[in-house]
């Protein structure tokens, strides 16, 4: 479900973008708009970094996002009839996302290609997303500049603009350090990391879309979603939070759905585990990863943490955020990983040996675990994102001296077809 300017122009609800609803917008003759524009033709695929088709994304983006429709003649702004682009293949498709990424800076990430039409009245839209990164800058050979939609028409930015596009990036970062301050200070609240370690992970949306709040039934489908997710990044080899807490029977919270523990007799309760979908499109995931078990009669020390049950907590967040993003229409998320200690010894990440058994011997001790943060791209490619969970897992056992993951393994890239 997407809303975009051809919606709002004709009237209608978020929806999916439709042969249909372009013939509508032209039949109506939509005028170009901010968020809105024509083209009656695809630009070239030889030098496509050269052509206009960057700067009219960077415009966009530096706007607010909006659409570029390829296939529509236009006079006076007002779209007049279809014209047939051609053929638009994949190689196509992926050279309009790469121009948008390597002839921008910084890159537009997450253009969304629809292809419209049968031969004779085919279409590309290119949706552009909204971005907190302007001001997006194009290069031509020794000089820059900030293109941006004035109406129909795109023009360059002034020097006060482009001032002021900075300063609001600034204010979005501090604000999304906010974001996650109070998503992170929230799941680690109240957690007994005082005789055990916790895992603490969260994410939040970077452009939180608007849409509807998520149903209970939504929120248990994501849930789900999210559980099979998990299993496939990281297997059955370590303890999977989300196969503690309840997903079948979410519970209301504060403009949230909570899957609360489900691990709660004695027998169990080293398993504890909690997480939440929040209704801007956030997530939460905390878990108790120290004193698991170690054979039928024993545990582990309480600052002792296996690095299965990290990736495991780092997969199940990763599916968390596909899984949220899909149902909410949200892409890009800041995303934070920590682990809360309060006890007096060193914190210390175990890997396993040859054998199978658990070794400390390359560990490094750690007095504070230093959070882990980054950007995912949560609408990104299936492989991209597998990487995406590969390279945050990667980083939060490096901290504590492990080198490598041993339970998330994608394919190499060019495996993939």
């Amino acid at each position: 479900m997407t809303f975009t300017a051809l919606h709002r122009a004709l009237g209608l609800a978020p929806g999916p973008l439709t042969d249909d609803l372009l013939d509508a917008a032209v039949s109506t003759g939509v005028v170009e708009t901010n968020d809105l524009d024509w083209k009656s033709e695809l630009p070239p695929a030889k030098g496509l970094p050269q052509t206009d088709f960057p700067k009219d994304v960077a415009a966009m983006a530096n706007s607010g996002g909006g659409v570029i429709v390829f296939g529509v003649r236009e006079s006076q702004k007002a779209a007049t009839d279809r014209v047939d682009i051609g053929e638009f293949d994949e190689a196509y498709e992926r050279s309009l996302r790469s121009a948008a990424i390597t002839a921008i800076s910084p890159p537009v990430f997450g253009l969304n290609v629809h292809r419209l039409g049968t031969e004779g009245t085919r279409a590309v839209v290119v949706e552009v997303p909204a971005s907190v990164d302007g001001p997006h800058l194009i290069y031509r050979n020794d000089y820059f500049g900030a293109p941006v939609r004035n109406d129909s028409d795109t023009v360059w930015m002034k020097e006060r603009q482009i001032e002021a596009m900075y300063r609001a990036r600034f204010d979005e970062r501090r604000h999304a350090t906010e974001a996650l301050d109070s998503l992170y200070g929230e799941a680690a609240a109240g957690r007994d990391s005082d005789k055990r370690a916790w895992l603490v992970a969260v994410a939040h949306p970077r452009v939180p879309r608007l849409h509807e709040r998520l149903t209970r039934d939504g929120a248990r489908d994501v849930l789900t979603k999210a559980e099979g997710l998990a299993l496939f990044y990281a297997g059955r080899g370590g303890v999977h939070p989300l196969e503690n807490v309840d997903l079948h029977n979410p519970r209301p919270g504060l403009r949230r759905w909570v899957a609360v523990n489900t691990a709660t007799d004695d027998r169990s309760l080293w398993r504890e585990a909690w997480a939440s979908l929040h209704h801007d499109g956030s997530v939460t995931l905390a878990a108790a990863v120290g004193s698991h078990r170690l054979s039928s009669d024993g545990f582990f020390e309480g600052s002792q943490i296996q690095s299965a049950a990290v990736e495991c907590g780092v997969a199940d967040l990763m599916a968390l955020i596909r899984a949220t993003a899909a149902a909410t229409g949200n892409d890009e998320y800041d995303v934070r990983v920590g682990i809360e200690w309060a006890g007096s010894e060193s914190l210390s990440i175990l890997t396993v040996d040859n054998f199978g058994y658990s070794y400390g011997g390359v560990s490094t001790p750690l007095h504070r675990y230093t959070p882990v943060e980054t950007a995912v791209n949560a609408a990104a490619a299936d492989l991209d994102f597998y990487w995406h969970v590969h390279d945050l897992a990667q980083d939060c056992v490096n901290q504590g001296g492990v080198s490598n993951v041993l339970m998330i393994q994608p394919p190499a890239r060019d495996e993939s077809a």
